[in-house]
């Protein structure tokens, strides 16, 4: 039976690659128009798992999905690093000279803005993901119109790619998170998100960062966000990395005594191919 996995976007979005890649197998995809959507697909228990972007290496973190973990009831429990590569797409026979719009995710938009700088004669236009925008002009033919896409869906939607990678950055990633109902359960877990508040007091922070390095544990990642309703104050999410789980319990305890709030937002394994594509 098919893993059922919930995703932002139509089928052909980075999001259903991710999920393919991630559970290696064939899936169920259900498809959401929003992010929050598929937290409520996964929460209510129509699909088994979810499949969210939280950051990219060009355009940085995506800050509502981090407030929305929190908010759910989900847990992750896994992680997957995505090569992005971006593609100018459009009905077969168009050249590039023909077009005047282009339809793509915000993100996608961004991350070719180096391939558009000379094209002053096309007008950008931002859309829901970038897998619906190549569906929309293969749906309605539009002519004179292209997509910025994955491969993936110019093959699906029948679409001819006019210039392919055309992303400013070719190292291009983007992490998704894989979320479900329940934590994972697992003595092989080496990377932990959690989310916590600290007082005003001086080295609030410092205090906690240091209690992780006194037990070796890899801050990875720090991302702030304001808290709603409390001006100038601020919860924080990190990404930890460890070698001995044990070491990684200890400090957990020591950091409850420092700050308030604190959430365990998902214990799992760390994505070992990106870290072995990065460093090599």
């Amino acid at each position: 039976m098919k893993k059922t996995v919930a995703i932002q976007g139509v089928k052909g979005a980075f999001h259903e690659i991710a999920a393919v890649q991630y559970f290696d197998t064939a899936i169920q995809s259900i498809h959401c128009k929003t992010f929050k959507e598929v937290f409520n697909a996964v929460q209510h228990g129509e699909a088994e798992y979810g499949i969210v972007a939280i950051e990219n290496t060009i355009a940085g973190s995506l800050l509502a999905n981090y407030n929305l973990l929190k908010e759910s009831k989900t847990k992750i429990i896994g992680e997957l690093s995505l090569h992005i590569s971006q593609n100018l797409m459009a009905l077969p026979g168009t050249k590039i000279q023909d077009i005047v719009e282009v339809y793509s995710h915000p993100i996608a938009i961004a991350q070719s803005s180096e391939f558009f700088a000379d094209k002053e004669h096309i007008k950008l236009i931002e859309w829901s993901d970038t897998a619906s925008s190549a569906e929309k002009i293969a749906r309605e033919k539009l002519v004179h119109v292209a997509a910025i896409a994955s491969e993936y869906a110019a093959k699906l939607y029948g679409l001819e790619i006019i210039a392919a990678k055309i992303e400013t950055h070719k190292k291009n990633y983007t992490r998704f998170l894989v979320i479900s109902r329940s934590a994972l359960i697992s003595q092989d877990t080496n990377k932990a998100s959690l989310c916590f508040e600290t007082g005003h007091q001086p080295g609030a922070l410092v205090d906690v960062l240091h209690t992780f390095k006194k037990h070796a544990i890899n801050l990875t990642k720090i991302q702030s966000l304001p808290i709603l309703g409390h001006p100038y104050q601020y919860s924080f999410y990190v990404d930890l990395e460890w070698k001995n789980k044990q070491e990684y319990n200890i400090a957990l305890t020591e950091v409850l005594q420092i700050v308030s709030n604190l959430s365990v937002l998902g214990e799992y394994k760390r994505d070992e191919k990106f870290n072995h594509e990065i460093l090599n």
